[in-house]
């Protein structure tokens, strides 16, 4: 029976102790969940190609609000950049308690998709036809490799260490946290089919993972963080209440009329890589303000 102090939320969220990396973490929903984790106590790297940003962003951490920043760069679409990640966290921690899949890009895009007069979508043949020039096979294979394939490999070559991390307490696993989109969920294709399909291949991979890791005896949790609109270098830097539907290209407005925040990103990912979160086993938490309540999704 867990005493009634294990219930305050400083100690059931509190992350001190534990190592973490988030990839693609050095700006946007990857930023908010660095500074998040950091935030409850965790040491965290935050990895990308651009090590200008990422010392940025760990020279700018106060220690005194909790936690670390550190960086270590890699290209998570490279398998010898990402084993030599793994090495240097070997070396350096010998665990890995937290794995923040978050890099991702937008890709190809076909702009006039949803604008009705357009030449491109006078008829079957002009829509067709301009989909199929508008966009390459090789575009696809490289926003394949970021936003899904990535995770797989990523998660592979660190599910070693996060096991070695759940060692630490009984029960209190390492955790795996995968950044979504509503994108893999909404049925629409907001001009990017190919970004929408990928990320709902990044969802089905986390389900894949979660049970394979488990049916294996493996004590890592997977799970998923699926954000609706939220500012990021995908979208923009600051997102209004006038940008939000814009943004989102929904059928029906987003009902809670606002972007996501900082907090509330950072909020889920605390509570998954926490012992709040500890139960939670291949799941996809929407934060979407309500966008996928009235638009037509999967879910």
């Amino acid at each position: 029976m867990s005493s009634p102090q294990s219930y305050r939320p400083q100690v059931a969220n509190d992350l001190t102790g534990r190592v973490a990396l988030v990839t693609g973490g050095g700006t946007g929903i990857g930023l908010m969940i660095a500074q998040g984790l950091a935030a409850a106590g965790a040491k965290v790297y935050i990895t990308g190609r651009r090590v200008e940003v990422l010392e940025k962003v760990a020279a700018a951490w106060d220690r005194q609000i909790g936690g670390e920043i550190l960086l270590l760069q890699m290209d998570v679409t490279n398998k010898t950049s990402i084993a030599v990640a793994k090495k240097i966290i070997e070396e350096k921690e010998g665990k890995l308690h937290i794995l923040v899949n978050n890099a991702g890009q937008a890709g190809p895009t076909s702009p006039f998709l949803n604008n009705l007069s357009a030449p491109e979508n006078k008829d079957a043949e002009s829509l067709g036809t301009a989909l199929f020039n508008n966009e390459t096979f090789e575009g696809w294979a490289d926003l394949y490799a970021i936003n899904s394939a990535s995770i797989f490999f990523v998660s592979t070559a660190f599910l070693g260490l996060l096991a070695k991390g759940s060692e630490d307490v009984a029960g209190y696993w390492s955790s795996i946290i995968n950044i979504t989109s509503i994108s893999g969920q909404i049925k629409v294709a907001q001009e990017h089919f190919c970004y929408n399909s990928a990320k709902a291949a990044a969802s089905h991979l986390t389900k894949m993972l979660s049970t394979e890791i488990a049916l294996k005896n493996i004590p890592v949790r997977v799970n998923a963080i699926s954000p609706g609109v939220y500012a990021s270098e995908m979208t923009v830097d600051v997102v209004t209440e006038d940008m939000v539907d814009k943004i989102g290209k929904g059928v029906r407005p987003v009902p809670a009329k606002r972007a996501g925040t900082g907090q509330e990103m950072a909020g889920t990912a605390v509570y998954l890589a926490s012992r709040a979160g500890g139960y939670v086993h291949g799941q996809e938490i929407v934060i979407d303000g309500g966008y996928l309540t009235v638009n037509p999704s999967t879910v």
